[in-house]
């Protein structure tokens, strides 16, 4: 029962950085997923893989961990780099690749 300690990525769907402020804790699963025959649904007899804890700060997931005893695993978040540019630069003569229809 490790428990996964990261602050989330914002979802291709949205262009802000809408709930990606807060750590999330989950829990990895320890039994494997099955499908059911008869419909095709996935199961798990696993629980706690439906727990998602929310915290404020990394330091607040940590220290919730170490108090009820979890093996917890801190993943770094990896922040989105942001390259400015101009509409204008589509039209610069020193573009590298020519700008055709």
């Amino acid at each position: 029962m490790v428990a996964r300690i990261y602050r989330p990525a914002k979802t291709a769907m949205q262009s802000g950085k809408a709930k990606t402020h807060r750590w999330v804790l989950d829990f990895e699963p320890e039994v494997a997923k099955s499908v059911e025959p008869l419909m095709g649904y996935t199961s798990s007899s696993d629980m706690k893989q439906q727990v998602r804890l929310y915290f404020d700060t990394q330091e607040e997931a940590v220290a919730y961990a170490k108090r009820h005893s979890i093996p917890h695993r801190i993943e770094k978040s990896r922040d989105r780099v942001v390259r400015g540019s101009a509409y204008a630069d589509n039209f610069r003569f020193n573009r590298v690749a020519p700008w055709t229809h």
